[in-house]
Protein backbone atom coordinates (compact mmCIF):
# COMPACT_ATOMS: atom_id res chain seq x y z
CA UNK A 1 0.00 0.00 0.00
CA UNK A 2 2.62 2.61 1.33
CA UNK A 3 5.14 1.50 -1.94
CA UNK A 4 2.16 2.00 -4.38
CA UNK A 5 1.84 5.84 -3.19
CA UNK A 6 5.42 5.78 -2.95
CA UNK A 7 5.48 5.18 -6.57
CA UNK A 8 3.00 8.19 -7.36
CA UNK A 9 4.22 10.69 -5.28
CA UNK A 10 7.97 10.36 -4.74
CA UNK A 11 8.20 11.91 -8.67
CA UNK A 12 6.58 14.79 -7.28
CA UNK A 13 9.05 15.60 -4.18
CA UNK A 14 7.53 13.27 -1.30
CA UNK A 15 9.71 10.35 0.55
CA UNK A 16 7.77 7.79 2.37
CA UNK A 17 9.58 6.03 5.30
CA UNK A 18 7.75 3.18 6.65
CA UNK A 19 9.13 2.04 10.32
CA UNK A 20 7.55 -1.08 11.92
CA UNK A 21 8.14 -1.42 15.57
CA UNK A 22 9.02 -4.71 17.26
CA UNK A 23 11.57 -5.80 19.33
CA UNK A 24 12.74 -8.49 17.60
CA UNK A 25 14.36 -7.38 14.09
CA UNK A 26 14.13 -10.58 12.63
CA UNK A 27 10.38 -10.99 12.74
CA UNK A 28 9.70 -7.30 11.42
CA UNK A 29 12.32 -8.04 8.54
CA UNK A 30 10.42 -10.62 7.36
CA UNK A 31 7.52 -9.08 6.20
CA UNK A 32 9.78 -6.21 4.58
CA UNK A 33 11.71 -8.54 3.00
CA UNK A 34 8.75 -9.99 1.18
CA UNK A 35 7.10 -6.36 0.18
CA UNK A 36 10.44 -5.67 -1.04
CA UNK A 37 9.88 -2.05 -0.96
CA UNK A 38 12.14 0.36 -2.53
CA UNK A 39 11.48 3.13 0.09
CA UNK A 40 13.08 3.57 3.42
CA UNK A 41 11.99 0.76 5.38
CA UNK A 42 13.18 0.81 9.03
CA UNK A 43 12.85 -1.48 11.83
CA UNK A 44 12.68 0.29 15.32
CA UNK A 45 13.45 -2.22 18.02
CA UNK A 46 13.00 0.17 20.99
CA UNK A 47 10.05 1.87 19.83
CA UNK A 48 11.45 4.97 20.06
CA UNK A 49 9.26 6.91 18.18
CA UNK A 50 6.15 5.92 20.56
CA UNK A 51 8.60 8.40 22.85
CA UNK A 52 9.39 10.98 20.21
CA UNK A 53 6.94 11.40 17.95
CA UNK A 54 3.93 9.75 20.19
CA UNK A 55 2.68 7.25 18.36
CA UNK A 56 0.38 4.61 20.58
CA UNK A 57 -0.90 2.35 16.85
CA UNK A 58 -0.16 1.45 14.26
CA UNK A 59 -0.64 1.89 11.84
CA UNK A 60 0.43 5.58 11.95
CA UNK A 61 2.13 8.82 10.74
CA UNK A 62 3.57 11.79 10.87
CA UNK A 63 4.32 14.24 8.06
CA UNK A 64 7.98 16.47 8.05
CA UNK A 65 7.89 19.13 5.65
CA UNK A 66 11.52 20.00 3.53
CA UNK A 67 12.67 21.91 6.42
CA UNK A 68 12.47 18.66 9.34
CA UNK A 69 9.47 20.63 10.73
CA UNK A 70 6.35 18.45 12.13
CA UNK A 71 3.46 19.32 9.81
CA UNK A 72 0.92 16.40 11.25
CA UNK A 73 1.29 14.88 14.53
CA UNK A 74 0.80 11.42 14.83
CA UNK A 75 -2.22 9.92 13.55
CA UNK A 76 -3.98 6.67 12.37
CA UNK A 77 -3.26 6.49 8.76
CA UNK A 78 -3.89 3.91 5.78
CA UNK A 79 -3.21 4.75 2.26
CA UNK A 80 -5.46 1.49 1.38
CA UNK A 81 -6.91 -1.65 2.47
CA UNK A 82 -4.38 -4.58 2.88
CA UNK A 83 -5.34 -7.14 1.16
CA UNK A 84 -3.82 -10.10 2.64
CA UNK A 85 -5.28 -8.83 6.12
CA UNK A 86 -8.59 -8.48 4.28
CA UNK A 87 -8.37 -12.36 3.30
CA UNK A 88 -7.98 -13.24 6.88
CA UNK A 89 -10.37 -11.34 8.26
CA UNK A 90 -13.12 -13.10 5.80
CA UNK A 91 -12.20 -16.28 7.62
CA UNK A 92 -15.01 -18.00 8.53
CA UNK A 93 -15.46 -17.79 12.16
CA UNK A 94 -17.02 -20.77 13.13
CA UNK A 95 -14.29 -22.48 12.37
CA UNK A 96 -11.86 -21.06 14.56
CA UNK A 97 -10.65 -21.60 18.17
CA UNK A 98 -13.22 -18.58 20.53
CA UNK A 99 -10.55 -16.82 21.43
CA UNK A 100 -9.37 -16.34 17.77
CA UNK A 101 -13.01 -15.73 16.58
CA UNK A 102 -13.23 -12.84 18.97
CA UNK A 103 -10.24 -11.69 17.37
CA UNK A 104 -11.27 -11.27 13.98
CA UNK A 105 -14.82 -10.20 15.00
CA UNK A 106 -13.62 -7.69 16.97
CA UNK A 107 -11.27 -6.70 13.84
CA UNK A 108 -13.83 -6.60 11.50
CA UNK A 109 -15.54 -3.93 13.46
CA UNK A 110 -12.37 -1.28 13.29
CA UNK A 111 -12.75 1.61 10.44
CA UNK A 112 -9.33 3.39 9.07
CA UNK A 113 -10.69 6.08 6.49
CA UNK A 114 -8.31 5.86 3.60
CA UNK A 115 -9.62 7.57 0.84
CA UNK A 116 -9.94 10.85 3.01
CA UNK A 117 -5.93 10.10 4.06
CA UNK A 118 -4.78 9.86 0.48
CA UNK A 119 -6.57 12.87 -0.65
CA UNK A 120 -4.94 14.68 2.41
CA UNK A 121 -1.67 13.55 1.26
CA UNK A 122 -1.83 14.14 -1.93
CA UNK A 123 -3.20 18.13 -1.65
CA UNK A 124 -0.04 18.37 0.93
CA UNK A 125 2.42 17.39 -2.09
CA UNK A 126 0.69 19.66 -4.79
CA UNK A 127 0.47 22.22 -1.96
CA UNK A 128 2.78 22.39 0.51
CA UNK A 129 2.47 24.73 3.39
CA UNK A 130 -0.51 25.87 1.19
CA UNK A 131 -2.16 23.09 2.01
CA UNK A 132 -5.26 23.16 4.28
CA UNK A 133 -3.59 19.79 5.89
CA UNK A 134 -0.58 21.14 6.47
CA UNK A 135 -0.89 22.16 10.41
CA UNK A 136 1.02 25.77 11.80
CA UNK A 137 3.12 24.84 14.62
CA UNK A 138 0.42 25.52 17.24
CA UNK A 139 -2.51 23.49 15.78
CA UNK A 140 0.61 20.59 15.51
CA UNK A 141 1.27 20.87 19.51
CA UNK A 142 -2.64 21.38 20.23
CA UNK A 143 -3.33 17.87 18.59
CA UNK A 144 -0.22 15.49 20.17
CA UNK A 145 -0.57 13.06 22.56
CA UNK A 146 0.11 14.65 25.95
CA UNK A 147 3.46 13.77 27.90
CA UNK A 148 2.29 13.56 31.60
CA UNK A 149 4.45 12.11 33.81
CA UNK A 150 2.51 8.95 33.61
CA UNK A 151 3.43 8.52 29.94
CA UNK A 152 7.31 9.40 30.35
CA UNK A 153 7.31 7.07 33.26
CA UNK A 154 5.47 4.13 31.25
CA UNK A 155 8.27 4.74 28.57
CA UNK A 156 11.21 3.70 30.90
CA UNK A 157 9.11 0.88 32.06
CA UNK A 158 8.80 -0.66 28.65
CA UNK A 159 12.53 0.08 27.53
CA UNK A 160 13.32 -1.92 31.07
CA UNK A 161 11.38 -4.56 30.09
CA UNK A 162 12.61 -4.45 26.31
CA UNK A 163 16.56 -4.59 28.01
CA UNK A 164 15.34 -7.48 30.14
CA UNK A 165 14.03 -9.58 27.16
CA UNK A 166 16.51 -8.97 24.64
CA UNK A 167 19.01 -10.23 27.67
CA UNK A 168 17.02 -13.49 28.00
CA UNK A 169 15.05 -12.10 31.09
CA UNK A 170 11.65 -13.06 29.62
CA UNK A 171 9.74 -13.61 32.88
CA UNK A 172 11.35 -10.34 34.78
CA UNK A 173 10.35 -8.37 31.47
CA UNK A 174 6.74 -9.22 32.12
CA UNK A 175 6.35 -6.76 34.98
CA UNK A 176 7.96 -4.05 33.29
CA UNK A 177 5.35 -4.51 30.50
CA UNK A 178 2.75 -4.62 32.86
CA UNK A 179 3.60 -1.44 34.50
CA UNK A 180 4.21 0.51 31.03
CA UNK A 181 0.21 -0.66 30.05
CA UNK A 182 -0.75 0.58 33.68
CA UNK A 183 0.58 4.18 33.13
CA UNK A 184 -0.50 4.51 29.61
CA UNK A 185 -3.48 2.31 29.22
CA UNK A 186 -4.13 3.60 25.59
CA UNK A 187 -0.41 2.92 23.91
CA UNK A 188 -1.53 -0.39 21.68
CA UNK A 189 2.40 -0.75 20.67
CA UNK A 190 3.32 -1.32 24.29
CA UNK A 191 0.68 -3.93 24.71
CA UNK A 192 0.46 -5.37 21.10
CA UNK A 193 4.33 -5.69 21.50
CA UNK A 194 4.11 -7.46 24.73
CA UNK A 195 1.66 -9.84 23.90
CA UNK A 196 2.57 -10.69 21.18
CA UNK A 197 5.68 -11.90 22.52
CA UNK A 198 4.23 -14.70 24.74
CA UNK A 199 1.73 -15.44 21.92
CA UNK A 200 1.84 -14.44 18.51
CA UNK A 201 -1.98 -14.45 18.25
CA UNK A 202 -1.87 -11.87 21.40
CA UNK A 203 -4.61 -14.43 22.88
CA UNK A 204 -5.19 -15.16 26.59
CA UNK A 205 -2.36 -15.75 28.53
CA UNK A 206 -1.00 -15.73 32.58
CA UNK A 207 1.52 -13.45 31.95
CA UNK A 208 -1.39 -10.58 31.51
CA UNK A 209 -4.58 -10.01 32.43
CA UNK A 210 -5.34 -8.08 29.33
CA UNK A 211 -5.11 -9.26 25.71
CA UNK A 212 -6.74 -8.04 22.58
CA UNK A 213 -9.56 -9.11 21.95
CA UNK A 214 -10.77 -8.48 25.64
CA UNK A 215 -9.08 -4.97 25.68
CA UNK A 216 -10.75 -3.85 22.50
CA UNK A 217 -14.27 -5.38 23.77
CA UNK A 218 -13.42 -2.93 26.74
CA UNK A 219 -12.86 0.09 25.09
CA UNK A 220 -15.17 -0.66 21.89
CA UNK A 221 -13.33 -1.30 18.32
CA UNK A 222 -14.98 1.93 17.35
CA UNK A 223 -12.59 3.37 19.52
CA UNK A 224 -9.37 1.71 18.51
CA UNK A 225 -8.29 4.39 16.36
CA UNK A 226 -9.17 8.43 17.18
CA UNK A 227 -11.23 9.80 14.44
CA UNK A 228 -8.87 11.45 11.65
CA UNK A 229 -9.09 14.96 11.97
CA UNK A 230 -8.44 16.77 8.10
CA UNK A 231 -10.39 19.96 9.34
CA UNK A 232 -7.89 23.07 8.81
CA UNK A 233 -6.07 24.86 11.33
CA UNK A 234 -7.40 28.44 12.12
CA UNK A 235 -4.55 30.49 10.27
CA UNK A 236 -3.81 34.16 10.84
Amino acid sequence: MWQALSTELRPQGLEIVTVALDIDPDAAYRYIDKAAPDHPSLIDSAHVVDELLGVVNVPNAVWIDEEGVLVRPAEPASPGRNKALDSLLSIDTSTLPPHLADTLLEARKIKLDHESYVVAVRDWVANGAASRYALPPDEVVRRSQPRPLDVSTAAAAFELGQELHRRGHASDAVAWFREAHRLQPDNWTYKRQAWSLVDPLQGPTDAYEGHWAKDIKAIGAENYYPPLDLSPAARD
